[in-house]
């Protein structure tokens, strides 16, 4: 019996935020120094892979409003997760740089990740396995396909 293409699509969407939910909840409890709200990892992440990044630049790649940004980047660099240093082509504006400490800590919780995910594909069978593999490259046209959609390129 053939399943109707709604249901495939919330079930979807459905295996996809649970997986990512349980993940983060079992990531949390070896954590370390502060807890971080999604935003607050959003934003380091982002400020990670482009060092400089503007505060308005941030706010709309991660489609919020600019003055939430700002409290972000207030908590993190209270925290010392991210530095700001004046722009030098616009004295007003800032540029974000994460400090050794988000470096780290996004660096143990990507090892963790990697250990955490890698631990639980080897529980499954071989044919799961290779289905999850066999899937990544779909996973990833739609992960592109949906962020094309939204304008974050």
């Amino acid at each position: 019996m053939e399943r109707e293409p709604g249901n495939f699509a919330d079930d979807l969407a459905n295996a996809l935020v649970g997986v990512q939910r349980l993940i983060r909840r079992r990531l949390r409890r070896g954590t370390t120094g502060p807890r971080l709200r999604g935003a607050e990892v959003e934003l380091l992440r982002l400020v990670a892979e482009r060092p400089g990044i503007g505060v308005s630049d941030a706010a709309k790649e991660l489609y919020l409003a600019g003055n939430s940004v700002s409290t972000l980047v207030n908590r993190l660099a209270k925290d010392g997760y991210l530095l700001r240093e004046t722009d030098p082509a616009d004295r007003r504006a800032a540029r974000l740089l994460p400090t050794a400490a988000a470096e780290a800590r996004l660096r143990d919780w990507r090892e963790r990740r990697t250990a955490l995910v890698r631990g639980q594909v080897a529980r499954l069978d071989e044919a799961d396995r290779k289905a999850l593999e066999a899937a990544l490259p779909a996973l990833r046209r739609l992960a592109e396909n949906l962020h094309e959609e939204g304008g974050e390129r």
